[in-house]
């Protein structure tokens, strides 16, 4: 890809962009947040169309128009949104549009085993049958990589791929990213972690602003180069954990028992303090969050904040009493992609611009802009719609509606979730200024450094059950995963 540009209304996404990655490597595109990742991928696989520059692949300059084209190619991407179908079962999924007939009838039976071996080999253990609807986002994100594998990829790009995987989960599909290259299949691999980044890359390209700013053999360099590529200064990449004097209870659950879960859950979260909750895919993390915000429904158990009762079921009520949940998947849970920025941001807290039934557009616009700075939320205006914005952006929209809201306590799944480096250490001292306010925070989180770097106490599930609950001094990474496989 050579001197690639694109713009949007208000945004210049890319100038003069370019990438070249060669036959068999897993090449890593990195970048902060809105530097134009996304973007040039969507070039490339015919989402977008470029306004100027170059495509050759395999020797043949091509424009592909949209995705169709790019599929002709071999061209695929799996995106870090998740694009499959709810109501069609797996196996429906991963054939979607190339569906085996006989007579004239569609082979479900060829889809069924097709869709098994693929499962196996990302090893998902998902039912070719089960409804997509009824799978967790770890599941989904497997499916996807499954219908990835049957397009029969000559190239392949993976948009943050590992985001809801566990780390035996993550292996797995490193082991497929390699099989890959060993069959000449290239990999453009997009994603923030940067120990895995090392890991699994052979070369990487830094992106800035809707530019190329350099390529680097990952032998040659290090996190901390990488890191100053990405962002024209140095970055601390360890957390500093803020002294914070707690107060008293704010969030007490006292025998909920979830649906699925082996036993009920009790706890308690002090003004000030992070509990942090750690778990396997499947441990019931999830779950647990969602139960306690009334999302799901409960067998049993109550739930109070700042002492008083909250109605189960009812998130309404959640929400009116000072409770926040920032889900695990804003696309699906966490926005409204066809509201603007400001909508988004004051959805729960209306009542704070409204009188006699009429808004105040103008308060509201002023609390939405106050978070989209305090965030550097990467905006055209308050009136784009949220849906426009990159993954890591609209994360922080979603931060930005709680942090509007004045909650008193907080649920965070996954936070930084495709978050870039630099977005991650904005992310944490706002969470270390959230508890010196006296906010209680539950952290739900699959990237340990981040447990262990928060949290005062990391409660440890296991099959819908709390396992052991750790203080800060005791948790360490050994200790968390003997826990989370049932065996402390």
């Amino acid at each position: 890809m050579r001197g690639i540009c694109k713009r949007f209304p208000g945004v210049q996404a890319l100038l003069d962009a370019d990438l070249e990655v060669e036959a068999g490597e897993v090449h890593v595109l990195l970048g902060e947040n809105g530097a134009g990742k996304s973007t040039l991928m969507k070039v490339l696989c015919g989402q977008h169309v470029a306004d100027a520059g170059t495509i050759t692949f395999q020797g043949r300059t091509i424009t592909p128009e949209r995705p169709l084209d790019a599929a002709r190619y071999g061209l695929v991407m799996i995106h870090q949104e998740l694009n499959l179908i709810p109501g069609l079962t797996v196996s429906e999924n991963i054939f979607l549009g190339h569906e085996p007939t006989s007579g004239g009838l569609i082979r479900d039976d060829v889809m069924r085993e097709v869709s098994r071996e693929l499962l196996h080999r990302v090893q998902c253990q998902v039912d070719p049958d089960a409804p997509v609807s009824g799978l967790s986002v770890a599941e989904q994100q497997l499916v996807e990589i499954a219908r990835a594998l049957r397009q029969d990829a000559r190239l392949l790009v993976m948009d943050e791929p590992t985001a809801a995987l566990a780390d035996n989960e993550i292996e797995a599909l490193f082991e497929v990213i390699r099989e890959l290259g060993r069959n000449g299949v290239p990999v453009i691999y997009i994603s923030h972690r940067m120990r895995e980044i090392l890991s699994i890359g052979e070369r990487v390209t830094v992106m800035r602003d809707g530019r190329t700013v350099g390529t680097r053999a990952v032998a040659d360099t290090d996190i901390g180069e990488l890191i100053h590529l990405m962002v024209g200064r140095n970055i601390d990449e360890q957390i500093t954990k803020r002294d914070v004097e707690f107060g008293d209870a704010v969030l007490e659950v006292e025998e909920l028992a979830c649906q699925g879960a082996s036993e009920p859950v009790s706890f308690s979260i002090r003004a000030g303090e992070i509990l942090g909750v750690a778990g396997l895919m499947g441990s019931g993390r999830t779950g647990l969050a969602r139960a306690i915000f009334g999302a799901d429904p409960v067998d049993s158990g109550t739930v109070r904040l700042g002492g008083r009762v909250i109605p189960s079921g009812d998130p309404a009520a959640s929400i009116a009493a000072g409770l926040g949940f920032l889900t695990e998947d804003r696309k699906q849970q966490g926005l409204v992609l066809q509201l603007s920025v400001a909508e988004n941001i004051t959805l729960t807290s209306l009542d704070d611009f409204s009188r006699h039934g009429v808004l105040n557009l103008a308060a509201e616009e002023a609390r939405a802009m106050a978070h989209v700075e305090k965030l550097h939320i990467r905006v055209a205006s308050l009136d784009q719609e949220v849906g426009d914005l990159s993954g890591g952006n609209q994360q922080k929209v979603v931060l930005a509606r709680w942090l509007a809201a004045q909650c008193k306590a907080l649920l965070f799944d996954e936070p930084t979730r495709g978050i870039d480096v630099g977005a991650k250490a904005e992310i944490y001292e706002l969470i270390g200024e959230l508890v010196e306010q006296g906010v209680a925070v539950l952290l739900i989180s699959s990237e340990m450094p981040e447990l262990l770097g928060l949290s005062d106490r990391i409660a440890v599930m296991h099959e819908g059950a709390v396992e052991g609950v750790l203080p800060r001094s005791e948790a360490t990474q050994e200790r968390i995963m003997e826990l989370a496989l049932g065996s402390g």
